[in-house]
């Protein structure tokens, strides 16, 4: 693993080894020490890992409230975007990301603190990774999921759905401009990337993919919709439903951000979701203290 100067604010650049795999992306941490826990984010399709390090509005970033509240925060670009788009020009599918995301965790705790154990927080396609990488089994200790922008029943017919031509419906992901700071497209213009071919080509597959991937989760999951969400589906029908398809899971949360859109943590809201979920990681820590139980790892 490489690592650059920080440019701001203690987030640096980094280069993560995936098995042979440059995956590059951000890194906050605590100032001298272990950290507590470690958070890993993993972004959305046609987003970059800069969404998670949002500057528009004071206290957007998780990578800095992170670091500022013990946490080491490693955001990648996943496999596809950023230095690996070169060697992966085409993308991978979600099978094949969790694998390199996995390698790529295995190798930075060979020689990086973990603290008590890796927690996932995962946006809309990075929440399909984070509990495909979950079920798949990381080699290290693993304390929950927190998932935002996704859910199991999509709201959209397949016409909307992102294309070779485009992102998808841009209402769809940004929802109304009032929802965010003015100075959002100003000052996160680098966040925004092509959502790569194989990638895109798996996106109506998930409903049917999610019974068979949430079954194998075995540690506490957190779900956010934001109130304004337009891709998936998130009436209590909907939302009764999804809880019920993780019976492995100790204990599943199912929540409701309001006043947020699609993009949450580039919204006015994203700092509340981000105190939210870092407070579900605290919920996690302590069930593992009370209980005396040793964590996970491998499914």
């Amino acid at each position: 693993m490489t690592a650059a100067a920080p440019p701001r604010g203690g987030t640096r650049t980094l280069t993560l080894d995936a098995a042979g795999v440059p995956l590059s992306g951000l890194l906050s941490a605590p100032p001298g020490g272990t950290p507590r826990a470690t958070v890993l984010a993993l972004h959305g399709g046609g987003m970059t890992a800069g969404y998670f390090d949002a500057r528009a509005h004071p206290g957007q970033s998780l990578l800095t409230l992170g670091a500022r509240l013990g946490y080491t925060v490693l955001a990648p670009d996943r496999p596809g975007y950023g230095a690996s788009a070169a060697h992966l020009p085409q993308g991978q599918t979600l099978a094949e990301q969790s694998a390199r995301i996995r390698a790529a965790l295995t190798h930075y705790a060979a020689t990086h603190p973990l603290g008590a154990g890796l927690f996932v927080l995962g946006h809309s396609y990075g929440g399909k990774l984070a509990l495909t990488c979950a079920a798949d089994g990381f080699t290290v200790p693993l304390l929950g999921l927190d998932i935002s922008g996704l859910g199991h029943r999509l709201a959209v017919p397949a016409t909307e759905l992102p294309s070779a031509r485009g992102q998808g419906h841009w209402r769809h992901n940004w929802g109304a401009l009032r929802l965010y700071p003015p100075d959002t497209f100003r000052t996160c213009p680098d966040i925004v990337a092509p959502m790569p071919a194989r990638e895109r080509a798996e996106v109506q597959a998930w409903p049917a993919r999610f019974a068979g991937v949430a079954a194998r989760v075995r540690v506490p999951v957190r779900f956010t919709f934001a109130e304004y969400e337009k891709w998936w589906r998130h009436d209590e029908h909907a939302l009764t439903e999804l809880a019920g398809l993780l019976p492995a899971a100790p204990r599943v949360l199912v929540e409701r951000q309001p006043q947020a859109g699609h993009n949450i943590s580039l919204g006015w809201t994203a700092h509340t979701y981000h105190l939210r979920a870092l407070a579900f990681l605290e919920e996690c820590l302590a069930g593992h203290a009370v209980a005396g139980t040793t964590l996970p790892a491998a499914a």
